[in-house]
Formats: C-alpha cells, sequence, structure tokens
C-alpha cells in the first residue's frame, strides 16, 4: 500500500498569525495616537503663542498709548508748583542762576532769598544791597562790590571771592565753605557766626581790621582772631610788639646776684 504524506495543518500557525495580526494594529494604534497627541501638543503650543503675541501687543499698544496721550503722574504736582510760583520768581527771590552778570548794577536793590548760582558777576555792583538768605553757591564775584550789602544767612559754597570788596558788610551767619577770599577787602566786615574754612580764616586775620557800622562789631574779633595787643606779644623779636625801657633794664641788672667784686 503506497504510503500518502497527507499535510496536516499547523495548529499554531493561525494562532501566530493573529498575535502578528494584533501585536501590528497595536503598533499603528500606538504610532497614529502618538501622532494625534503630538499634533494636538503642536497645535496647543501654536495657540499659546498666538495668545502670548497678542497679549504683548496689546500691552505695547497700550504703553505706547499711555506715553502719547496720558499726562505724566507728577502733572498736577507741576500745576501746582506752577501756580505757587516755586521757591524763586516770588517777592524778592529774584532767579539768576548761570546767568551772565558781569559788570551788572544791583546796588541798593532788595534781593533777598535770590539765586545766583553759578552766575557770572564779576565786578558786579551789589553796594548797599538787600541779599539776605541768597544763594551764591559756585559763583563768580571776583572784584564785586559787596560795600554796606547785608549778606546775612547766605550761602557761599564753592565761590569766587577773590578781589571783592567787603568793607562794612553784614556777613552773619553766612556760610563760606570752599570760598576763597584772596585780595578780598574786609575792612569792618561782621563775620559773627559766619562759617570760614580755618585757611581763609587765619589768611584774613593777618590783615583784619575794623568796626562794622551797622551792627558795632569789630572784625577780628567777628573772625574769631586772637587781639592784636596779644598777637605782637606772642612775637618777642618783632619791633613792633612792647619794648623794654632803660629804667627796667638797670632795674633788671640790679636785681641779678654778684658772683665778683
Amino acid at each position: 500500500m503506497a504510503s500518502q504524506i497527507v499535510k496536516t495543518p499547523a495548529v499554531g500557525t493561525p494562532l501566530i498569525r493573529l498575535r502578528q495580526n494584533f501585536h501590528s494594529r497595536r503598533t499603528i494604534d500606538s504610532q497614529h495616537s502618538r501622532g494625534s497627541c503630538a499634533c494636538r501638543l503642536s497645535a496647543s503650543h501654536s495657540e499659546i503663542t498666538t495668545t502670548d503675541k497678542a497679549l504683548r501687543g496689546a500691552a505695547a499698544a497700550f504703553l505706547s498709548f499711555s506715553l502719547f496721550t496720558c499726562q505724566p503722574a507728577s502733572a498736577d504736582l507741576n500745576r501746582f508748583e506752577a501756580a505757587a510760583g516755586g521757591e524763586f520768581g516770588v517777592g524778592t527771590a529774584a532767579q539768576f542762576g548761570e546767568a551772565e552778570l558781569r559788570g551788572k548794577d544791583f546796588s541798593g536793590q532788595d534781593l533777598r532769598r535770590s539765586n545766583f548760582t553759578s552766575a557770572d558777576a564779576r565786578n558786579a555792583s551789589f553796594k548797599g544791597a538787600k541779599l539776605q538768605g541768597a544763594y551764591f553757591i559756585k559763583a563768580v564775584t571776583a572784584n564785586a562790590n559787596f560795600e554796606d550789602a547785608d549778606l546775612s544767612d547766605v550761602l557761599f559754597d564753592r565761590a569766587v571771592l577773590n578781589g571783592a570788596n567787603l568793607k562794612n558788610a553784614n556777613l552773619s551767619r553766612t556760610i563760606f565753605t570752599r570760598t576763597d577770599f584772596g585780595g578780598a577787602n574786609i575792612t569792618g566786615a561782621d563775620f559773627t557766626n559766619a562759617l570760614v574754612d580755618k585757611s581763609q580764616q587765619i589768611a584774613m586775620c593777618r590783615y583784619a581790621d575794623g568796626v562794622n557800622a551797622e551792627t558795632g562789631v569789630d572784625t577780628r574779633t567777628s573772625l574769631g582772631c586772637g587781639s592784636r595787643r596779644k598777637f605782637r606779644e606772642a612775637s618777642p623779636s618783632s619791633s613792633e610788639g612792647p619794648q623794654v625801657t632803660e629804667s627796667q633794664k638797670k632795674d633788671f641788672v640790679k636785681s641779678m646776684p654778684v658772683y665778683r667784686q
């Protein structure tokens, strides 16, 4: 009997194919879901980016509108100060800051609390002027005439007073920090309670003289200088100091003990 080879279907083959189909479908679904998630994330990111850009644009537009159409926060304060007139420009408080005042004549004028900060007032005349509480910060007043002027409570910080005429001026309580008095005429000037640099005080005490006609204060006393008599006595070799008379010399010789006959 001839043997026949009967091909029996493999039992595991359909199962294997079914499993492979299942895995392939799962892989496809997973890739599809990942792609859809990535698309959704990309769309969300683009939406956020678009929204952020829109917000930024709106903020920039609002800021530009505010800058060009809205008044600054200090507008009300500025209007109030303008209405009040500020510190200067009211009454006697004139404004001469950084002004060119060479040779100007302010004689006898009432300029209390006026501002002369950084002004060039060389050779200007303030003779007999009222300048109480004025500002001469960094002012150049070389060779200016302040004779008989009231300069009490004035601020002369870093000012130039070289060659200025301060004869009989009232300088009470005035501040002269880092101010140069080189060659200034201070005869009869009243420096009572004024703030003067020590180096300038020493220099002026060498030639200070006179009494203020208005206040009756001695210039040397107001500057804190030593008395002229004490100054001269402090230098025994000075010819201006007190001299020993001949009788005093003889009395001194007589008072010495005799060692030899």
